[in-house]
């Protein structure tokens, strides 16, 4: 079950640095989600992979580490409200300039144009 995890976790992580070496606003967006699923998963990962064991010490024989559940239910949430900040910023900068292109744009050139 850990290298199926690991796998995964891995493929995550990939794919969302694929993404976010895009060129593109948004493929950047998604691949900042996706790395952001990856973290959670790792941090899920750390408080033991066992099943069917209780998160309480002395209800069970084992039991698993509950901080990492709560850190994963935090960093869910703070990820969330980041996703929706860079999407309203990307349309922003969409309607602004024109382009969801990220280059170096200079704003120097654009305001001797006007």
């Amino acid at each position: 079950m850990e290298t199926l995890y690991s796998i995964t976790v891995g493929t995550l992580t990939a794919c969302s640095v694929f993404l976010i070496l895009r060129g593109r606003s948004f493929p950047i967006v998604i691949g900042l989600t996706m790395l952001s699923y990856a973290v959670n998963l790792f941090l899920f990962s750390t408080g033991r992979l066992v099943i069917n064991q209780l998160p309480l010490v002395g209800m069970s024989e084992a039991s698993s580490d509950p901080l990492p559940q709560a850190l994963v239910l935090t960093a869910i949430v703070i990820g969330f409200a980041m996703t929706a900040y860079a999407i309203i910023l990307a349309v922003r900068v969409r309607g602004e300039i024109g382009s969801d292109e990220v280059n170096d744009y200079n704003y120097a050139e654009q305001e001797g144009q006007r």
